[in-house]
């Protein structure tokens, strides 16, 4: 599969690796609540466009913690891969159910996990050498033990011939036309709940210049009138 192709929903499937609490502890590359703003925000657009999806995590009682509840939320039917070794791909159940979603067709593999410089790297590597998956690792829903860490290990992954995307760019290459009605909706609602300057202008756009309907707070209303 060339890496000229976008990413589409048939031909992607997801991987969170160690969206666990302790790992958030150590991370420096960016700031926490932006991070897991980042990784719900991405799940959220893999559950929108049913992009299959894997949750793996490491020494869960012993050290890691449970994975963020935000994030388990949006995928509350999932097994989560529970594992020792640092990297995933050590694991046979991880490697075996990114197969399965491989084999029909899936070789676009999204990454977002903790620590850059350790798990996703380790992670990443090993499958590029021991499959055909296109590997896209999603910086900013990954984070590392300083801006370094994070830098050269997204640097070095780089150099292997893993892709650098961040979560909002899925998203819109999942979503691609706007005139795909069937996900306009969840689309734009996730947009104005996890991305920022982005969501706000949407926000702007819809109550300022499409004059959608007004909010009502206090009994009071707020807002232009609604258009009929």
């Amino acid at each position: 599969m060339s890496k000229l192709e976008v990413l589409t929903p048939a031909n992607s499937q997801l991987i969170f690796i160690d969206q666990q609490p302790q790992m958030a502890f150590g991370v420096q590359s960016i700031d926490r609540q932006t991070l897991k703003n980042n990784v719900v925000g991405l799940a959220k657009a893999a559950k929108i466009f049913n992009v299959p999806t894997t949750i793996t995590t490491v020494e869960t009682g012993s050290f890691s913690g449970h994975t963020y509840p935000e994030l388990l939320a949006v995928f509350p039917e999932n097994d989560i891969l529970e594992r020792t070794s640092m990297n995933s791909w050590d694991d046979q159940n991880v490697r075996d159910a990114l197969a399965k979603n491989a084999a029909n067709g899936r070789k676009k593999v999204v990454v977002s996990g903790l620590w850059t410089e350790v798990c996703n790297t380790t992670f990443a590597l090993s499958a590029l050498n021991d499959t055909d998956y296109e590997i896209y690792m999603v910086a900013d829903a990954s984070g590392g033990t300083s801006v370094d860490a994070h830098k050269y290990a997204m640097d070095r992954m780089a150099q292997a011939g893993i892709i650098p995307v961040t979560w909002q760019q899925v998203l819109l290459e999942w979503q691609r036309d706007w005139a795909r009605r069937e996900t306009y909706d969840a689309v734009t609602s996730l947009v104005k709940e996890h991305s920022g300057a982005y969501g706000m202008g949407i926000d702007y756009a819809y109550t300022m210049v499409h004059k959608a309907a007004e909010r009502v707070a206090h009994g009071k209303r707020i807002g232009p009138n609604p258009v009929k």
